[in-house]
């Protein structure tokens, strides 16, 4: 999505929503095997991104590369929360558990994931941000331009971190057989 369509805001972000929704479950489903927790990410991510919409600029990248940018934060901020133990508090403060049918489409959906799941264990030996151009590019579907907006580097500079994560990857696999 170049520029926003026409019509409100709510018709654009809903159009960015659909667009996205299924691409950010599964950022998360191969994260994350806990159906509740890929529900409650991806909540936060759409919550936190119709909160901010009206400062989303097309002009900047696409509204899916700044989507990715929100759960890129949100999933850090998991991180950093079970890191402290806070998530459990949160989650006895009153969120509601997902229907038995949701757990059962996001458990597929996760399971779907398995094998990216994999190549993200993979990466954690990447430096930094090679991991994150890899993800982003190889495993989330984002184009070169898309990713380096999410990651705010430039073009060239994500072309190159992808080359060399790839490079590493296949020497590492290589390496193994």
């Amino acid at each position: 999505m170049r520029a926003r369509p026409s019509g409100s805001a709510l018709a654009a972000f809903e159009e960015v929503y659909r667009g996205n929704v299924s691409a950010v479950t599964a950022y998360f489903a191969r994260r994350c095997v806990d159906p509740q927790t890929v529900a409650d990410l991806t909540s936060e991510t759409i919550v936190r991104a119709a909160a901010g919409f009206s400062g989303f600029d097309p002009g900047r990248g696409s509204a899916r590369a700044w989507l990715f940018g929100i759960a890129r934060n949100v999933y850090a901020g998991y991180c950093e929360q079970m890191s402290h133990g806070k998530v459990a508090v949160a989650r006895l403060a009153g969120v509601a558990d997902l229907p038995a049918d949701e757990i059962d489409e996001l458990t597929d959906r996760i399971d779907a994931q398995a094998a990216a799941r994999d190549l993200l264990e993979r990466c954690r030996g990447l430096p930094e941000l090679e991991r994150a151009a890899v993800e982003l590019v190889d495993l989330d579907g984002l184009t070169p331009k898309e990713a380096a907006a999410a990651l705010g580097v430039p073009r060239g500079v994500l072309r190159m971190r992808v080359s060399r994560g790839r490079a590493r990857l296949r020497k590492e696999h290589y390496s193994d057989e």
